[in-house]
């Protein structure tokens, strides 16, 4: 699936500092279920979530960056200590550039992993621009890398583990 897009150096990889991404569409498989009641829920990936963990634990900052406001996702990112949970933002370029310059981080420094057309800008802005195989167009058209996992199915696990990797053989002599 990311046949067409060129591999990317594990320098790059190795040189990230902030790992932002969307929410729904990434995180989730995009669906929301919403009971008669109102109340929301969604499904995310197990795997991701150990992933993100890691990263963290490897002193790399994570953000999610969404264009709507959830419980859920207020829930799951506690759980998780996501320490950078932005909601109801869908200038995702503004958002993602604002808090790249809060941690003194450049593009170069930063990967973001989005789906759809409000995140493109972000994507193609990012040093790592990443996006699922089944998002829309223009996403797909400003990503420097095509995870091969689906979004909610561990296609945010996949970016964690190249960015881990880089950094793990960065680090030997």
């Amino acid at each position: 699936m990311s046949s067409h897009k060129p591999l990317i150096a594990s320098a790059r990889w190795a040189g990230i500092r902030l790992l932002a991404m969307d929410v729904d569409g990434i995180l989730t498989d995009g669906t929301v279920q919403i009971s008669s009641d109102g109340t929301e829920t969604k499904s995310f990936s197990i795997l991701d979530g150990m992933g993100l963990k890691r990263v963290l634990q490897a002193g790399i900052a994570v953000a999610w960056i969404s264009g709507r406001a959830s419980g859920a996702t207020t829930a799951r990112a506690t759980e998780l200590k996501i320490p950078h949970v932005i909601q109801g933002r869908t200038d995702k370029l503004a958002a993602l550039q604002e808090l790249a310059a809060k941690l003194t981080l450049n593009a170069a420094q930063c990967a973001y992993l989005g789906d759809d057309d409000i995140d493109a800008p972000a994507i193609a802005w990012a040093g790592i621009g990443a996006s699922v195989p089944d998002a829309m167009p223009a996403a797909l058209s400003a990503a420097d890398y095509l995870t091969a996992r689906r979004a909610g199915h561990g296609a945010v696990r996949e970016i964690c583990e190249q960015v881990l990797a880089a950094r793990t053989s960065a680090s030997r002599p």
